[in-house]
């Protein structure tokens, strides 16, 4: 019998654990670990079932130019998540668009400008 994945936690490269939780907070996650209470260098975050994992990285990794990873998220209803990121404080987005393979979505980068897109097929 084979092992049945159940789920991707990605772990984003973040400068700043505490804001970044703090970030994701403003999106309606919510911190479901840390590995210390007052520095944390790596923790949890988790909305509607999906977790994300935050690990702390020297600023020194962000000093050469390359692309940062983008993650992808299905969403039920991709313009109701749209309005309600729209409240958030100096959140960078695109609008919402429909695509031509078949997708509704927009995008969003986190304060060290991992990519994170919402979408909804069509």
């Amino acid at each position: 019998m084979k092992s049945k994945l159940r789920a991707v936690q990605p772990v984003l490269m973040v400068r700043d654990v505490p804001a970044s939780i703090r970030f994701f907070a403003s999106l309606g996650f919510e911190a479901v670990f840390k590995d210390s209470p007052t520095d944390p260098k790596y923790a949890g975050v988790a909305r509607d079932g999906v977790e994300l994992h935050l690990q702390w990285h020297d600023a020194s990794e962000w000093s050469y130019p390359n692309d940062r990873p983008t993650y992808r998220f299905p969403v039920d209803h991709v313009d109701r998540l749209f309005d309600e990121f729209r409240g958030v404080p100096n959140l960078h987005h695109t609008d919402v668009r429909d695509t031509e393979w078949g997708t509704r979505e927009f995008h969003v980068h986190d304060l060290d400008k991992n990519g994170l897109q919402f979408y909804q097929d069509l």
